[in-house]
């Protein structure tokens, strides 16, 4: 590292000298380091290349479905949930058994590391809501139903503090990691309750998904949870609490 003296200060690149300001004064620096062409091009580096498609490839697919399951995503609050998903991402990819490395899919058989992921780790769903639902899908029709039983709030709900009611929210889609178009999610949810009711009936929500096909079909359940303020119920810490999670992905 090398300090600069000259009247005139630089910052930024010129050759292989990169020059920038520090809390210490201007400093010059040589660049170092792998050219991009050579790891492109150089042999040495195959491993690299190949690493690098199957990062790129991973974080595609977790992109893909963040932006699929954006309308209950947005109902929870955590930060490190892109990293999270990124991570069982890759451990479906490097389960593919049947390409070459660096060319590795995300192949539907290989799914199982996504099932009950929560979107929300300070509030995971089984913590959270302590009933099982049901679940129902129809691929002709293009249905997904969940049905839950009887509710006694009191000993299905581990509400936070603060929360007076809550809501019950449902979502499916078929998940296409080899085509470019988006897919959509199709949600529903129940109405809101009181948590200090004694028993809330059995409910069932349904959705509709377009020609689902041979593709997975998610199926996210979660809760969420409100505080009444003079007849108004406002949605409680910006989602810190709720509980988001995908309880089932079936496959053909």
């Amino acid at each position: 590292m090398a300090q600069q003296e000259s009247i005139i200060k630089l910052k930024g690149k010129i050759g292989d000298l990169t020059f920038y300001k520090t809390k210490t004064g201007y400093q010059a620096r040589q660049v170092t380091g792998v050219s991009s062409d050579r790891i492109a091009n150089d042999p040495k580096f195959q491993r690299t290349r190949e690493n690098n498609a199957e990062f790129g490839t991973g974080g595609a697919a977790a992109k893909r479905l963040r932006q699929a399951f954006r309308p209950l995503i947005l109902l929870t609050y955590d930060t490190k949930m892109p990293s999270r998903l990124f991570s069982r991402m890759m451990r479906i990819l490097r389960a593919d058994a049947i390409n070459a490395r660096g060319e590795r899919k995300v192949l539907p058989e290989n799914l199982g590391p996504l099932r009950q992921f929560n979107f929300n780790i300070a509030a995971e769903l089984s913590n959270t809501l302590f009933a099982r639902p049901d679940v129902a899908i129809d691929r002709t029709a293009g249905t997904v139903s969940l049905t839950i039983e009887t509710l006694r709030p009191s000993l299905a709900v581990a509400a936070p503090q603060g929360a007076t009611h809550f809501q019950l929210n449902f979502g499916a889609s078929a998940v296409d990691f080899d085509s470019d178009d988006m897919p959509e999610m199709a949600t529903a949810q129940s109405d809101s309750f009181a948590l200090k009711e004694l028993e809330i009936a059995g409910q069932t929500l349904s959705v509709n998904i377009a020609n689902p096909g041979e593709l997975p079909v998610f199926v996210l359940f979660g809760i969420t949870f409100y505080q009444e303020v003079n007849t108004i119920l406002y949605p409680l810490n910006n989602g810190a609490y709720n509980a988001i999670s995908i309880i089932q992905i079936d496959l053909m």
